[in-house]
């Protein structure tokens, strides 16, 4: 598809880029006088609110509230009870399952192979033969296994083809008309939830970028090393560092290309997009875009301002879980979108947030450590405030 965004330039208004943002903006969020309690429980909530106004991508709207730490009514209380007596033991043991079974299968194909080392990287996604096909089908089946246990029963996924009324071809003609496009170099989708990863692997088995810090954990590092995860060290400010965008380019070619689609992003609530790293098309292929949406009543799947073992716990509580998915045409870059690849990723944010119907920002994932911050320092005033109460 050629782009019909070409004209349009990245210059979103009413925000600060990541790039632009001024260094000297880390003032204290939330000030308080130790000696006037009252005056403290005053300032926190007016900041607290014009926090969420700022950091709008990261604020959570479910019933659990910010943190997941809200007042919940009765009822609430009544099904989450129920959820961890009756729910908890029998999925956690489920997904556990899963995930050593699958390590087992990756230990054993991986059996006398040495990983590829290149660029600072590790993995096995150079393997091919049946040990490749094993993982691949296997990784698929379990992927989708574990979002079965988790409560994701039904997902519901749409396809959009490229005629110009916008209509919603069935899945079948859109596989049809799909053989006669150039392959996608990278899958770019919304980052929601770590939940993402599951149905990407489900569906297509991508690579990743990930935390370096992955590639050391128990049963996930060598999971993650057989998708071909592609690890960078964020914090990183040496002269030699190539960060994502480098390392994707210098690897874009050389991984199979039956493996090489790519998903990056920072989590938000669902309801914002964030800006795409340039790395995932800098290789100036077309890009698949993905938007994944969580519909909720009670508890959002959505990984926002929640620590992750809360998050994990209330997850498994909920009875039903829903995920919809929409698949973008293949998306092919004008030759300006070649040339510019901060172009080329801005226009595809923008067809995604208009089919999406997403809010764009241009927050990132340092204004959500401060957020995230700024909420636990206000979590602590609070329990201080209430045992002076008490």
């Amino acid at each position: 598809m050629e782009s019909e965004l070409k004209t349009l330039a990245p210059t979103p208004s009413g925000s600060l880029s990541e790039s632009t943002m001024p260094i000297d903006d880390d003032r204290p969020l939330l000030k308080s006088d130790p000696n006037t309690p009252q005056i403290q429980s005053q300032v926190c909530n007016p900041n607290i609110e014009e926090m969420e106004k700022k950091y709008a991508a990261y604020v959570r709207h479910d019933v659990y509230g910010t943190m997941g730490r809200g007042e919940l009514p009765w009822p609430e209380k009544l099904l989450l009870a129920l959820g961890l007596i009756l729910l908890v033991p029998i999925r956690a043991v489920a997904s556990m399952s899963i995930l050593v079974i699958y390590y087992i299968i990756c230990r054993l194909c991986t059996v006398l192979k040495a990983p590829n080392r290149e660029d600072e990287q590790e993995d096995y996604a150079h393997m091919g033969g049946w040990r490749r096909a094993v993982i691949v089908q296997t990784g698929k089946f379990l992927s989708r296994g574990l979002l079965f246990v988790f409560g994701f029963y039904w997902i519901r996924k749409t396809i959009r083809s490229n005629d110009a009324e916008g209509k919603v071809n069935n899945e079948n003609e859109s596989m049809d008309q799909s053989e006669d496009m150039e392959r996608p170099g990278a899958i770019v989708s919304n980052h929601v939830s770590y939940l993402d990863i599951l149905y990407h692997m489900s569906s297509s088995f991508p690579s990743f970028v990930a935390k370096r810090s992955v590639a050391k954990l128990p049963l996930v590092g060598l999971i993650s090393k057989c998708l071909g995860c592609i690890y960078v060290q964020r914090e990183s400010k040496s002269s030699n560092f190539k960060g994502v965008s480098g390392i994707f380019f210098s690897l874009f070619h050389s991984i199979c290309l039956n493996s090489s689609p790519l998903t990056e992003g920072t989590t938000t609530n669902g309801d914002y997009i964030l800006p795409f790293k340039t790395g995932a098309f800098l290789a100036k292929a077309p890009v698949l875009p993905v938007i994944l949406r969580y519909p909720y009543q009670r508890f959002s799947p959505a990984w926002d301002s929640i620590s992750g073992a809360r998050h994990v716990l209330l997850l498994l509580c909920q009875f039903v879980n829903y995920m919809e998915v929409t698949q973008l045409p293949v998306y092919c870059p004008s030759q300006q979108e070649k040339d510019d690849p901060k172009l080329y990723a801005e226009n595809v944010r923008r067809l995604m947030a208009r089919e999406g119907n997403l809010i764009l920002t241009d927050i990132g994932l340092a204004e959500k450590r401060v957020y995230h911050a700024a909420l636990n320092g206000n979590n602590r005033m609070r329990t201080v405030l209430h045992q002076k109460d008490d």
